[in-house]
């Protein structure tokens, strides 16, 4: 068996030798010219100037680029239209590019996009989200509602009420590989881009239109990412069209590298959000009515804005029941940069609003956190607020062991005595839990396609339409082509993503990665392997079905072969040893306008319990111990698996407690580099850290009956969050509610501490 094994990274070795290539890797020809782009310096406003003389005059400097000269559309978003590559005009934040630098070196040309002169009429930017609501600055007309029974009513009839606002900070990608994009000019027009990219194929269509040129002349390669997290699934486009423009302009390679800062100014972020509620509560802690209010700051396109904030709302009930439920989304636009897709993709954001809602009921009532998530729970038959039928929900079960081999409620007895004793450091606990659904919402992107090949000595070559950025799909589909073939793994090879040998492929997104491609390749591999075992079949006068594939052997009828001999046997006979597989998730369906359907295959499952310790006199935490319990089905990669959950965690904890972005009252991000922002460190991780896997097949059709693993364990971070408010807490009575917002920074946390100290206000 190749699946299910725990088998390295097909890159481990590469990776940690310096071996393995990415894109600022690839040997560039001489003549190669470097790109950087002059930025916006005004959060909003009409350009009245540009002096761009001292930029051309500069050392190195062989082109400069404005709107007036690309030679076809100026447009690198990947939905609305609503995205210039270069600005035509007018200016939207700080950090949108006005010109672009072509030179002889990446150096040359940086220094070159710092000397242009430009002058704006100062326009009002719109920042916070009362702004944007005043001024009706929205990517929709109105908000989008999704609702189910009677929620206002049942509210007023509840013994409980609750009510309260959270704020969820953004987030910054901080992949450990920048944007980067390589064009080589080929004979006839046509362009090759090597590009650090999720989504080869919009790449290439973006590219396509910003020459004028048809998709079938841009051919797109990337063999690996050093991390993406969602920031390049469409913010790539931008580097992408650049280095194609001016190698189309230039007729010579064109390479485009952000340093950090640039990237960080230029990109978008995860979407923050502001979540109101309102709540009535039976005694036990049970949810009658809730109604819930999304703000969100899309920046000043559209990007994936709509998307995003569908699934905040889709992920509003996490994992309990909400049988009479109100989610209203505002999709709001401000001058900063564009927010985009993130880990989660909106589900963090409204997973987290209804966690803060069960420890407020759990605080109004007195009652453990815990027992009121229980009291909330599915069970099998019941309804989403979306009406999506729960059909298989093992979180009692997993909560339940999470629960013993955590110690749970020991530990929880304990850090409440331990609190009593110590008057600075106050510790926390809390278990929370993940339900995250499986699959695009935007139906037509649930699909993928793959080509394999076997050659005669038996080894097999294949290409998917996913992309490598580290989370181990390569090595997880090889798995699954080994195994249908009865062969190593070593024997089966992935090379780069292509466009020109796989097509119209889906963005390496939405956890979907290795559930879509890894079915397109089995059935390519079923393919081949039917024709294989029916020649195998007809030689020894067997049936196909008869005929064998394991440990590298064939065996049919009595014969025995290597697995290389039948493929050679089968060249000679001129059997085809070549096939596409073409996969498509089934039965699902969604109507976002009515917010109802059926918009995910499955749903995956985990929980968390984090034990946190805060200093109450800076506010400062730490991570002492996290336990975790995730469903990953019937795991194709138990070792890779546990790696993508152990990572998830820390950067849904980073998100909630360290990563801070700051901008200011003109717009300008102040947090643009490792020095202002920080992501967690290896000393920030649990000193404990106890990851297991739930192991049970999913009961829905996967690929080996197994589970996304990419998004949902970023989520189990927010268990960090809620056990720093436990901590908080503790320097109180328990009459006020700690309410504490997102990150969690030292500040926020002693702004905390002292509130509880001075015992006031309403639970």
């Amino acid at each position: 068996m190749s699946v299910a094994r725990p088998l390295p990274h097909d890159a481990a070795r590469l990776h940690v030798t310096g071996e393995a290539r990415y894109a600022d890797d690839i040997p560039v020809p001489r003549d190669t010219l470097h790109l950087a782009f002059g930025l916006s310096a005004c959060a909003h406003g009409r350009i009245t100037g540009l002096d761009l003389d001292p930029v051309r005059g500069a050392e190195g400097v062989v082109a400069v680029l404005t709107a007036p000269d690309l030679p076809a559309a100026n447009d690198v978003s990947p939905s609305a239209h609503d995205e210039p590559l270069l600005a035509e005009g007018v200016v939207h934040y700080v950090g949108q590019p006005v010109f672009l630098v072509v030179a002889v070196s990446h150096l040359a040309a940086r220094r070159a996009a710092r000397l242009g002169r430009i002058e704006y009429e100062q326009r009002r930017g719109v920042f916070a989200y009362e702004d944007a609501l005043a001024a009706n600055a929205r990517f929709e007309d109105g908000p989008r509602i999704f609702a189910k029974g009677d929620a206002a009513g049942e509210i007023g009839r509840a013994p409980h009420m609750i009510e309260g606002t959270i704020d969820i900070g953004g987030q910054e990608h901080f992949y450990l590989e920048g944007q980067v994009a390589l064009a080589l000019p080929q004979e006839g027009g046509d362009m090759v881009i090597h590009a650090s990219t999720q989504h080869p194929s919009e790449i290439q269509h973006k590219v396509a239109d910003a020459l004028g040129a048809p998709m079938h002349a841009v051919r797109v390669e990337t063999r690996r990412l050093g991390g993406g997290f969602g920031g390049k699934e469409s913010q790539c486009n931008a580097p992408a069209c650049a280095v194609a423009v001016a190698a189309r302009l230039t007729g010579r390679p064109c390479k485009i590298r952000y340093d950090r800062d640039d990237d960080m100014i230029i990109t978008g972020k995860r979407h923050d959000f502001r979540i109101s509620y309102r709540a009535g509560v039976d005694d036990a802690g049970r949810i009658r009515g809730i109604e819930f209010r999304h703000l969100t700051r899309g920046g000043w396109s559209q990007d994936l804005t709509l998307p995003v904030a569908d699934r905040a709302m889709l992920h509003a009930d996490n994992a309990y029941h909400l049988p009479h439920v109100r989610i209203e989304s505002h999709r709001l636009r401000t001058n900063t940069q564009s927010a985009t897709a993130f880990r989660g993709f909106g589900g963090p954001q409204g997973m987290l609003g209804i966690e803060r809602v069960m420890d407020h009921i759990a605080a109004r009532l007195g009652r453990d956190p815990l027992e009121v998530r229980r009291a909330n729970f599915y069970a099998e038959g019941q309804t989403t607020p979306y009406h999506q039928t729960i059909t298989s929900f093992p979180l009692r079960e997993i909560v339940e062991r999470l629960e013993t081999t955590s110690d749970y409620r020991r530990r929880r007895a304990d850090i409440r005595a331990w609190n009593a004793e110590n008057p600075i450091l106050k510790r926390g606990i809390a278990l929370t839990p993940v339900k995250f659904g499986i699959s695009f919402t935007l139906t037509h992107l649930n699909q993928a396609g793959a080509l394999v090949h076997v050659y005669r000595d038996g080894s097999v070559h294949m290409n998917h339409g996913g992309t490598e950025m580290g989370q181990g799909l390569f090595q997880k589909v090889a798995q699954v082509a080994a195994q249908r073939f009865g062969i190593p793994v070593e024997m089966v090879k992935i090379t780069a993503t292509d466009t020109a040998k796989v097509p119209n492929t889906s963005a390496t997104a939405a956890s979907s990665g290795s559930d879509l491609n890894g079915m397109a390749v089995g059935i390519a591999c079923d393919a081949i392997r039917a024709r294989m075992a029916a020649h195998v079949a007809e030689r020894h006068q067997t049936d196909a079905g008869e005929v064998r594939f394991a440990e590298g052997r064939v065996r049919a009828g009595g014969a025995d072969y290597a697995f290389a001999e039948v493929a050679d046997i089968a060249w000679q006979a001129r059997i085809g040893l070549s096939a596409t597989g073409f996969y498509k998730t089934p039965g699902i369906e969604w109507d976002r306008i009515a917010g109802r359907g059926r918009p995910f295959h499955y749903f995956a499952y985990g929980a968390a319990v984090s034990e946190v310790v805060i200093d109450t006199l800076t506010g400062e935490n730490r991570i002492l111990r996290a336990d975790i319990l995730h469903d990953a089905g019937a795991s194709l990669n138990p070792a890779i698996d546990i790696g993508q959950v152990e990572g998830g965690f820390v950067q849904g904890a980073g998100w909630l407690t360290t990563e801070e972005l700051v901008w200011d009252d003109k717009g300008v991000l102040r947090t643009h580099a490792p020095s202002t922002y920080k992501i967690p460190a290896c000393s920030d991780r649990p000193d404990v850290f106890n990851v297991a896997l739930w192991g049970v097949p999913n009961p829905a059709t996967t690929i080996g009956r197994s589970k996304a693993v990419g998004e949902p364990p970023l989520m189990l971070g927010i268990s960090v969050l809620m056990a720093i408010s436990d901590a908080i807490a503790a320097c109180g009575t328990g009459v006020r509610y700690v309410a504490l917002d997102a990150p969690a920074t030292p500040e926020r946390v002693l702004a905390a501490v002292d509130r509880q100290r001075e015992d006031g206000g309403a639970a």
